[in-house]
């Protein structure tokens, strides 16, 4: 039996403000637990539609108790790649740092010859849209790091670091669309694609494309990865999907039915209808605390209580 997401009775946590750069829509936030307090690095788009991250801070993971009055990270002037925006940060702890794997947002040239991929079933005709993996860290959330792009030459988003090194290697999980792959680097400068991980699913919640959500949380069962998927409609869902420990390469379930989807209103009108889309989740208190932006206007967050997962993951992995 699939088990499903509470949503918190107070949302949404983050709504767009008067300032300039997140008067728009906020949306789409990575998360971590920080000095016992949960940091959220969320996207905003102000007055000139920029993607920009402001850093909101939660005592109990729902509540916000305070909030930057200024982006934390904006695109760098210098880098071409990532001058439309950084959208949908994803955090992980590793080694010390918090690192964070985020799309870089641009266009290719419009004059001259350039190859891209096909456009996909949403994207809007004709534009040549470039998205990159953009990679940074911080120790303290007040300052940044950048380590360059992950596969530069390709046009890749949705990417999430796992949390430990497996196998002495560290690994990613990326969407090459429509799918989820797989890739490894012994640096976390160089890395390898390993192919494809999973799928979309004809016929189900996750028809169209899939990606990565939160990064993957460890269990004694294997990796849990609460991942998004979107059908023919245009509605993006939440999903569960669980990976060996050992061998990341190997999928040992999937939830047939989602585990959250839009129904509420912030959920269904927007700035995109219809979208529950997570990029972050922490474990607290004996339960999973997911945020996910809804229909990319506003920022929510849903529960489950972490035996609840674990049974459907031992059963999972059976």
């Amino acid at each position: 039996m699939t088990p499903r997401l509470r949503r918190y009775e107070g949302n949404p946590i983050l709504t767009p403000t008067s300032r300039w750069w997140e008067a728009r829509w906020v949306f789409n936030c990575g998360a971590a637990v920080y000095q016992g307090r949960v940091h959220l690095l969320y996207r905003a788009q102000g007055l000139d539609f920029i993607s920009r991250w402001g850093l909101a801070v939660s005592d109990d993971g729902l509540r916000i108790v305070s909030r930057s009055q200024h982006p934390v990270f904006e695109p760098a002037v210098h880098l071409d790649q990532e001058r439309l925006g950084c959208e949908d940060p994803r955090i992980t702890p590793l080694g010390g740092r918090f690192y964070i794997t985020y799309t870089a947002a641009s266009v290719y040239p419009a004059i001259g010859p350039g190859r891209r991929r096909p456009a996909g079933a949403f994207s809007r005709e004709g534009v040549p849209w470039r998205v990159r993996i953009g990679l940074a860290s911080t120790r303290n959330f007040r300052t940044f790091r950048r380590h360059g792009f992950i596969f530069p030459k390709v046009d890749d988003k949705d990417a999430a670091l796992f949390p430990e090194k497996i196998n002495g290697r560290y690994y990613l999980l990326h969407r090459i669309y429509p799918n989820i792959h797989l890739a490894y680097s012994e640096d976390l400068r160089h890395w390898r694609n390993l192919g494809i991980l999973m799928k979309p699913r004809q016929g189900m919640w996750d028809s169209e494309r899939i990606g990565a959500g939160a990064p993957p949380v460890k269990t004694p069962y294997g990796w849990l990865l609460f991942y998004h998927g979107a059908d023919h409609q245009r509605v993006y869902r939440i999903g569960l999907a669980l990976l060996d420990l050992r061998v990341p390469q190997r999928v040992l379930a999937r939830t047939e039915e989602p585990v959250l989807e839009p129904e509420e209103e912030y959920e269904r009108r927007g700035q995109v209808p219809n979208v529950v889309f997570t990029c972050g989740a922490v474990e607290l208190d004996g339960r999973y605390i997911v945020y996910y932006g809804a229909a990319d206007t506003v920022i929510a967050a849903a529960t489950i209580d972490q035996e609840e997962v674990l049974q459907w993951a031992a059963s999972a992995a059976r």
